[in-house]
Parts: structure tokens; C-alpha cells; sequence
């Protein structure tokens, strides 16, 4: 039996990773669930984790969202893909709930927590939406501006950014 040696490929951007992690952490525990989530451990794999920040990400990437949260990160994925604005019920730091208008760009994982990042219509600023912060969530009929996620995301760096602009 000969050996078949794959193509060198270059690792999944951050954006990648938070798309294909939202996607599977709003399954649920089921054994399909569970068997998409260690795939994506496998992804994994080829990075050097000495980080405990990138350790932790990691790790909440892989597990699955309670249920109230996953339905609420549904409605979300489904506005981003369908570039479609989303009101949200927030509750900030301070335990204030408002009702904010934002325009999807992508979702993203800090440590322990997942985030939202768009544009707040309500701020007119990009802001970063705590899962277990938002209340509710309802899908709209607005369209949502277009925004590049690269633009979003903090944890890219400038040469990621650059890369993102030269492939549009």
C-alpha cells in the first residue's frame, strides 16, 4: 500500500475557527455534536499552545453552549450568514438591559466567553456583545451593512488584516 502525503496547508484564520466553533456550539450534546467538536480539537492540533489565554479559548470553543444561550447564538449565526440586522436585549456590566440594533459581523471567543462583535447602531461604534450578557435576541428583516471581519477582530494582528484585504 503506497503512502499519500497531503499538501502542506496554512492554518484556519480566526475568523474560520470562530465561524465552524459557533456553528457546532449551538448542537447541543449529541453524539453528532460531540463528534464535530472533536474535529475541531483536531484543528488544533498543530498549534503550539503554551497560552493559558489561547488554552482557555480553546477549550470554551470546544464545549457546548447551555441550551437558552445556544438559541440566542442561533438567531445570531442566522443574521450573520443572512447579513441581516439583529436586536438585541442586553444586560451591560452595570445591569442595565437595552435594546440595541446591530449589524452582525462575526462571533468570537475570549477565554471563558463568547462574544458578539458588530456595529451598534445604538453607539454607532463597533462594540463586543457578551453571550451570557444578551437577554434575548430577535431576527430583523433590516439589512445589515456590510463590515469586513478581519476589521473586528483584535486578536489577528496587522498581518492577518493586511492578508484579508489582499484576498478580497
Amino acid at each position: 500500500m503506497a503512502n499519500v502525503m497531503k499538501p502542506a496547508r496554512s492554518p484556519l484564520t480566526t475568523a474560520e475557527i470562530a465561524a465552524l466553533a459557533l456553528s457546532l456550539a449551538h448542537l447541543g450534546s449529541d453524539p453528532q455534536a460531540t463528534a464535530a467538536r472533536s474535529g475541531l480539537r483536531h484543528a488544533f492540533e498543530h498549534m503550539e499552545i503554551g497560552d493559558e489565554v489561547v488554552s482557555t479559548t480553546l477549550a470554551t470553543l470546544t464545549e457546548p453552549m447551555p441550551a437558552a444561550v445556544a438559541d440566542r447564538a442561533r438567531t445570531i449565526a442566522n443574521a450573520i450568514t443572512a447579513h441581516l440586522v439583529v436586536r438585541l436585549h442586553y444586560r451591560d456590566v452595570s445591569g442595565r438591559v437595552t435594546v440595541r440594533d446591530v449589524d452582525p459581523v462575526t462571533c468570537m471567543v475570549h477565554r471563558d466567553y463568547w462574544y458578539l462583535v458588530g456595529m451598534c447602531r445604538l453607539r454607532g461604534a463597533i462594540r463586543a456583545f457578551r453571550f451570557d450578557r444578551i437577554v434575548a435576541t430577535e431576527p430583523t428583516f433590516i439589512p445589515a451593512r456590510p463590515h469586513r471581519a478581519g476589521d473586528f477582530l483584535p486578536f489577528q494582528g496587522r498581518r492577518a488584516v493586511q492578508q484579508g484585504r489582499e484576498a478580497a
